[in-house]
């Protein structure tokens, strides 16, 4: 079964930096691409940043030139690195990918996989 496993969320005070890494792990046969979505209380779910496997990157406009996203095919990972924070970033932020998973019987449909979250709090 594929699973997204989210690390790195934590407390960091306004102007700071953090790192977020998703990996992804089980019967992968490529992912397709990558994102980071976040939910502050209160709000609805946004896109922040989504990476293809080939390099290509979007951002929000929220985060742009503060937020970098990043790919290692080799490990089916992203990390998503958070500079000059303030406390409007402050949510839960969330992985998914779109995957192509295999079976002992071939190829399942390419479809999109949820981490289940890591909180990002930015305060003084």
């Amino acid at each position: 079964q594929v699973q997204l496993v989210e690390s790195g969320g934590g407390l960091v005070h306004p102007g700071g930096s953090l790192s977020l890494t998703c990996a992804a792990s089980g019967p992968i046969f490529t992912i397709n691409t990558m994102t980071w979505h976040r939910q502050a209380p209160g709000k609805q779910r946004e896109l922040v940043a989504t990476i293809t496997k080939g390099g290509a990157t979007s951002y929000a406009d929220s985060v742009k030139g503060r937020f970098t996203i990043s790919i290692d095919n080799a490990k089916d990972t992203t990390y998503l690195q958070m500079n000059r924070l303030n406390t409007e970033d402050t949510a839960v932020y969330y992985c998914s990918a779109n995957i192509r998973a295999y079976r002992d019987e071939g190829f399942l449909p390419d479809m999109d996989y949820w981490g289940q979250g890591t909180q990002v709090t930015v305060s003084s």
